[in-house]
């Protein structure tokens, strides 16, 4: 029987050795004792059943597991018998909990750090505890797994051999306009997360800037009601309205064409209004005609005509 581990606050090491179980498919399986360490988990972004076996034995075997809500991550240890301690590690406690972590590490234990869905600190909490325990010499193992940005590369029909992941866009329509505009530049397939609050919104933003490019909209992968639309960016655009928004997004834009035109007005106005909050016309301008591909003389008078209707780049838009 498993004896129950110790919590983080605790100031003695975990020293049992015995082998504890986890259960696939009615077969229990044995899983020796997690090395000493921070474990890095991917699991599944929806089907539970896309969970290896090695991230099965590591979560029976570690000390605690550090995860983002308990409640999402007990269905997980539930469904495949799991009896580890939950511990929240979340962006709202970090800074309580990564010292309470780190003293455990120091201590021996073994803990293995999870997502709600898919691979550790891929636009989720982590990096500052992966740093940290790095530099206390604590050693940090991958068991690597599902990843959204992935799945959706893989599944979205557009070049793979150079992507670019952004992460989430900017919720702000300026500032989400002029980081597509920034984005546009780069010579790779683009990787995104969106909501469904947002996504119809985000479309029509990717349609002012790169609507001739192809694209795809993955919603729900790997989950009952999985879904991809592939189209131009036009077309998705076009038919935003009529999209399903319930559930998660990750959209896949391909790179630019070799003969990719000058930026056009509106994706400039949002460059350059976001630069002029951020600081000079001077600096607005230099950015917006690397970007934009338009002549230093247009870009500079229309960054003037911003300025003054702005009250000038330190304002707010």
């Amino acid at each position: 029987m498993r004896a129950k581990p110790s919590s983080l606050h605790s100031s003695d090491a975990t020293t049992g050795s015995a082998d504890q179980t986890f259960a696939v498919g009615g077969q229990v399986l044995a899983a020796p004792r997690a090395a000493p360490g921070l474990h890095l988990v991917a699991t599944p972004i929806g089907n539970l059943g896309d969970i290896t076996l090695r991230a099965l034995e590591t979560l029976a075997g570690v000390d605690v597991i550090a995860c983002e809500d308990t409640r999402i991550t007990r269905r997980l240890t539930e469904r495949y018998a799991i009896t580890a301690e939950l511990k929240p590690y979340h962006e709202h406690n970090a800074a309580q909990a990564r010292p309470k972590i780190l003293e455990r590490l120091a201590q021996g234990a073994s803990i293995a750090l999870v997502s709600d869905a898919g691979t550790p600190l891929i636009s989720d909490p982590g990096f500052k505890l992966v740093r940290e325990a790095c530099a206390a010499g604590h050693r940090v193992i991958a068991v690597p797994g599902p990843s959204s940005v992935l799945t959706a590369l893989s599944v979205a029909a557009l070049p793979t051999d150079r992507f670019f992941f952004e992460g989430f866009l900017p919720a702000k329509e300026h500032a989400r306009r002029a980081r597509l505009a920034e984005l546009a530049r780069i010579d790779a397939t683009l990787v995104m997360f969106d909501s469904g609050s947002r996504v119809q919104e985000t479309l029509r933003d990717l349609a002012a800037i790169m609507a001739g490019r192809d694209a795809a909209i993955c919603r729900e992968l790997t989950k009952l009601h999985e879904e991809v639309k592939r189209a131009p960016v036009a077309e998705l655009a076009a038919a935003a309205d009529a999209l399903e928004t319930r559930g998660e997004f990750v959209l896949v834009v391909g790179p630019p064409a070799d003969d990719a035109g000058v930026m056009g007005q509106d994706a400039l106005d949002d460059l350059l209004r976001a630069q002029l909050v951020r600081g000079s016309v001077k600096d607005a301008v230099a950015h917006a005609v690397e970007l934009s591909g338009r002549p230093r003389r247009e870009v500079y008078a229309r960054a003037l005509e911003l300025a003054t209707n702005t009250g000038g780049g330190d304002g707010e838009d």
